[in-house]
């Protein structure tokens, strides 16, 4: 029953990606509002969460849907738990660079650690609307195409992605990075090129296919830095770790961070096992 319902909601977030996508265009004005970690939202936010809340708690086998724009879960029946940050990176909509929305599938009652986790995907809406799942050991990157529910295609682009040899990194935060990450930095930029963009799915997205490691760490005005353990960490590190590389928070995977709250924040870092490793172990000295 339950890989029957991970499969009903890839498809409900791959149907519902391309109405998202073609909604941006008049939907990315700032609202008076603030989702619950206190950062302003934009009326696509909105939008898209109502949009992805409508398609999956109404599917059988689905006992909890959870967002990143609402304060509570909301409990739709028995069964999986579901957390939605519906666009990721949505400050980068009024400059119309890369979105996403990132999708983890608990079995497990939120909030809960990661490794309660059965599937993670996300979205990357750029040239092209794509998805990376993973689940069962394997990473399967897909296209959809389409703009109808009638007309809407998943195919299959890249199948069981493993991390390459490393190229790249993105580190996010770095108006208030701490020494120690500071200096790190500087080490890893002799060896690697830059790629940040701002948006987690797109600087994540950039490490699982060129290789190397991508951070949000802990900072000077954030003990636990910027992403949600449930809506973007465990998901992401999830993802990374199927395929073959590893997650931390400084001091473990950041799937066996415990999770207390529903909107903790979590520092982030992951990619290439060698290079998440050094990390660590520097971070840790």
């Amino acid at each position: 029953m339950s890989e029957e319902t991970v499969e009903k909601i890839f498809e409900a977030v791959a149907e519902t990606a391309p109405h998202i996508y073609s909604g941006l265009l008049h939907r990315r004005e700032y609202v008076q509002t603030e989702n619950p970690s206190a950062e302003d939202q934009l009326e696509a936010d909105i939008w898209a969460n109502e949009l992805l809340k409508e398609k999956i708690t109404g599917i059988d086998g689905v006992g909890e849907y959870a967002s990143e724009e609402e304060h509570d879960v909301t409990d739709c029946g028995e069964g999986l738990s579901v957390a939605v940050d519906p666009l990721d990176g949505s400050s980068n909509i009024p400059t119309n660079n890369i979105v996403g929305t990132i999708v983890g599938v608990y079995d497990e009652e939120l909030p809960c650690k990661g490794r309660n986790l059965v599937s993670a995907f996300y979205v990357v809406f750029g040239p092209l609307i794509s998805m990376v799942r993973a689940e069962d050991g394997e990473v399967n990157e897909y296209v959809v195409e389409g703009k109808k529910d009638s007309d809407i295609e998943i195919h299959l682009a890249s199948e069981d992605l493993e991390l390459p040899e490393p190229k790249i990194y993105g580190f996010g935060g770095n108006k208030n990075w701490t020494e120690d990450f500071r200096k790190l930095e500087n080490k890893i930029s002799e060896q690697y090129k830059l790629r940040y963009g701002g948006a987690l799915v797109g600087d994540f997205n950039q490490v699982l296919h060129y290789g190397g490691v991508f951070a949000y760490p802990k900072r000077t005005d954030a003990e636990n830095g910027k992403y949600r353990l449930m809506f973007e960490g465990n998901p992401m590190a999830y993802i990374a770790e199927m395929a073959g590389g590893a997650s931390t928070d400084g001091e473990r995977s950041v799937l066996d961070v415990e999770a207390e709250e529903l909107h903790q924040r979590v520092p982030f870092h992951a990619g290439n096992t060698e290079l998440v490793e050094s990390l660590e172990e520097e971070l840790g000295n």
